[in-house]
């Protein structure tokens, strides 16, 4: 009989596939409705930071412009749409539906101070092509003090004409003694 070395880290490994593969089929289990079998369907996106500008881009493939809604809300972009199967009855043989349906729903919370009216977005080739430009961010500004009292322009110094070294020190009147009785 051969021994076998035992390493945990391994098995580890082996656990945590295993659990992943279990969370995968639970939620991704195909779902029925009206005798239709489809998967569960989000779409792929990317969020691209340029200069000015978030760029997100989704692939929407058998989409159209029609299908698909864009709303910006409390600074929470949200992209929605449903994607419809396209069920064909046959009679005889086997066939194999591997695509995904249905409606999906993505949201995307964007920085404060987002103006809803200057997003854009464009859709070509399957592809949506959403521009959010960046909040203008003031800079703060240095602010002027004037003293109260001078003409505007114009910058009062306070001045002294002793330096430190002359200034006079106030002497402490003499204690008095007291009186003897």
């Amino acid at each position: 009989m051969a021994l076998i070395r035992w390493e945990p880290v391994r098995e580890l490994g082996t656990i945590q596939n295993e659990m992943n593969r279990l969370f995968n089929s639970f939620f991704d289990t195909p779902t029925t409705a009206n005798g239709t079998t489809f998967r569960r369907w989000i779409p792929a996106m990317d969020l691209v930071e340029t200069d000015g500008a978030f760029v997100l881009k989704a692939d929407l493939p058998g989409l159209s412009e029609s299908d698909v809604n864009i709303e910006v809300e409390d600074d929470v972009l949200t992209i929605s749409g449903e994607r419809k199967s396209e069920q064909q009855d046959r009679k005889a043989g086997y066939y194999r539906v591997e695509r995904s349906y249905g409606s999906f729903r993505r949201s995307l919370t964007l920085p404060e101070g987002v103006e809803a009216d200057s997003v854009k977005a464009t859709f070509a080739n399957g592809v949506l092509e959403v521009t959010v430009p960046k909040p203008v961010h003031q800079a703060p500004r240095k602010v002027q003090i004037t003293v109260a009292g001078t003409p505007a322009g114009e910058t009062e110094a306070i001045e002294s004409s002793e330096s430190p070294s002359e200034t006079p020190v106030a002497e402490a009147p003499a204690a008095e003694a007291p009186a003897a009785a």
